[in-house]
């Protein structure tokens, strides 16, 4: 097993979609689950997962680099909520008004940890084919982007 490398300056606060289906129960063992299942070392790639009533798991340790960003995963925390593939399954915007009060609010605690991170989503990332988290995260959180020091 590989060892898991130590967060280093924190520069993006990532969001993203687990891709499952709206409706579908997910919680952060699921995901801990499939991750282990594709061979990750530490399991659940996210430091948060925010569920559809709007419940916030710890997943990997903030001190710990995550797995959800290649390339830059000792520089983002990332956050993921449940949803991200509708009822015709299409990639869309499922995110239930809990899990998006949710996100607020862990987005704007994290800022006071991490003022210097930039929100974005997966997708703003280079090389990513992905369409998660199927939002525009950046445009969505500006208010909390501002609050970055220059």
């Amino acid at each position: 097993m590989k060892t898991l490398l130590p967060m280093k300056d924190v520069q993006f606060l990532v969001l993203h979609c687990s891709a499952t289906r709206v409706g579908q129960k997910v919680t952060v063992k699921d995901i801990d689950r499939w991750h282990r299942a594709r061979g990750w070392s530490g399991g659940c790639g996210y430091h948060w997962v925010v569920l559809q009533d709007g419940t916030i798991q710890a997943g990997r340790p903030e001190a710990l680099a995550g797995s959800h960003v290649r390339h830059y995963n000792q520089h983002t925390i990332g956050i993921c909520y449940v949803g991200g593939i509708n009822e015709k399954g299409q990639y869309a915007d499922t995110r239930t008004p809990a899990q998006k009060a949710a996100l607020h609010f862990l987005l704007k605690d994290l800022k006071e940890s991490y003022p210097k991170a930039k929100i974005c989503g997966h997708r703003d990332f280079p090389n990513v084919r992905k369409l998660c988290p199927c939002f525009d995260a950046a445009k969505e959180y500006a208010d909390l982007n501002a609050l970055s020091p220059e």
